[in-house]
């Protein structure tokens, strides 16, 4: 296909590589080691892949939540931690994320005794970013995830129409989502995040502004606004994928991400993110983006300085791997330094905001002779403000550079996570 071909052919030039390869070559306890040591800093991810229910949109790693599995999970993630703490050498944690699946199915059921045990074995500088369901947020609950140490919540609300929660699957209507949210934000949180899902089968413009309207009278500190992106190995991205037009679904989006920048802009919010918008003066929420960091868990990814690694996805299989002793590690990848340069760009573009001295104190190599004639060019059609260090991204380059990596990144998402999904050891998946 013409879309492969280009794909390969742009890959090639930010990466250097002819093809992206990850395969079940296991680092080495050694490599590990000198990874970390060459790390000043890094952020800590644990993955939560329990759920009540399965939603028919959700790319991400869970399965059913169940009293033996998550016993056997908190005890497998516990191990690991243990494992990596002596590796970090009191290396500062400055970005802790815990994400899922739905980290909140957890509450009482261990979640706190691994959170407590990553506080006690690593130099922890950060609070807590975490995940939750709208249903888990009574005021039981919420002073549960208060007293674990979470400054940053998000919540999983994904629409404000009836039609539209019904249509994609979640267990509430409006009512209860409003009732929930005010609760969260009546509490203590430095942030509290809306995830909020767009170009949904049906959405009008008007439910799309009704919705930007509506989370900002419940008082949140922040929204994440994002398309319902359409993985083919979900049940609702195959069920839409047939039937769509990629050309016009892009200018669908553009059209009503602009209803909500207009709201959230006039309200008193700032970009904070590709699809994020936060009130200003407030420290945002966010997930690990940061440019080294560890993941723990089944299908916990870890970026450090010279290799990515995965650990299995399946939940069963990590467990049974830490309990005998064996790395579980699924799936890896060595980084040349072209590659960590153009990852270092994606998530850099990701945040719509950077500094050139950061990547030249990253790579010690100037970053106007590496991608100069790009910013130029950016600069030029409106897509971002080319300053002397500084480079912010525009409204209107923030979105279309992002569907331009979305050509790159949902396509290997859709390969790495498809087959992990379905294969707990792969040999290798070439993206």
């Amino acid at each position: 296909m013409i879309s492969d071909f280009l794909r390969k052919k742009i890959s090639r030039h930010f990466t250097g590589q002819n093809k992206i390869l990850f395969s079940n070559n296991i680092p080495g306890h050694n490599l590990i080691v000198e990874n970390f040591r060459e790390l000043d800093e890094l952020g800590i991810y644990i993955h939560i892949p329990f759920c009540n229910k399965i939603c028919p949109y959700c790319p991400y790693n869970k399965e059913i939540y169940s009293d033996e599995a998550c016993r056997k999970y908190v005890k497998a993630v516990i191990k690991e931690i243990d494992y990596y703490a002596p590796l970090l050498t009191n290396k500062p944690v400055t970005n802790f994320y815990i994400g899922g699946g739905t980290p909140t199915t957890m509450l009482g059921k261990g979640i706190e005794e691994i959170t407590s045990h990553i506080y006690k074995r690593f130099n922890m500088q950060c609070r807590i970013h975490m995940e939750s369901h709208p249903n888990h947020l009574t005021h039981e609950n919420l002073n549960a995830i208060e007293a674990m140490g979470v400054k940053y919540l998000s919540i999983g609300v994904e629409a404000f129409q009836d039609r539209h929660l019904k249509r994609i699957e979640r267990s509430y209507t409006v009512k209860e989502v409003i009732k929930n949210v005010e609760r969260a934000v009546g509490k203590n949180f430095e942030c509290v995040n809306i995830d909020y899902m767009f170009d949904l089968p049906g959405q009008t413009e008007l439910e799309v502004e009704q919705a930007g309207r509506e989370m900002v009278d419940l008082g949140i500190q922040q929204v994440a606004t994002y398309p319902l992106f359409r993985f083919p190995y979900t049940r609702l991205g195959r069920e839409i994928h047939e039937n769509s037009n990629t050309l016009t679904t892009m200018f669908r989006r553009r059209k009503l991400l602009k209803i909500l920048e207009d709201i959230f802009y006039n309200s008193g919010f700032e970009r904070s993110s590709v699809w994020a918008f936060t009130k200003k003066g407030v420290d945002k929420y966010c997930s690990v983006t940061v440019p080294a960091y560890l993941g723990l868990g089944a299908s916990g990814g870890s970026y450090l300085k010279n290799i990515f690694y995965i650990n299995t996805f399946n939940v069963a299989e990590y467990i049974k791997a830490i309990e005998e002793g064996d790395s579980p590690i699924a799936l890896s990848i060595d980084l040349s330094e072209e590659m960590q340069m153009a990852g270092w760009l994606y998530w850099r573009i990701y945040e719509t905001k950077f500094k050139k001295s950061d990547f030249e104190l990253r790579f010690n190599k100037r970053f106007d002779k590496k991608y100069g004639t790009l910013m130029n060019l950016m600069s030029h059609i409106g897509f971002l403000k080319n300053g002397s260090d500084n480079i912010t991204l525009t409204d209107r380059g923030t979105y279309w550079i992002h569907a331009f990596e979305d050509f790159f990144s949902i396509d290997y998402i859709n390969k790495l996570w498809g087959t992990s999904k379905t294969n707990p050891w792969p040999e290798k998946v070439i993206l």
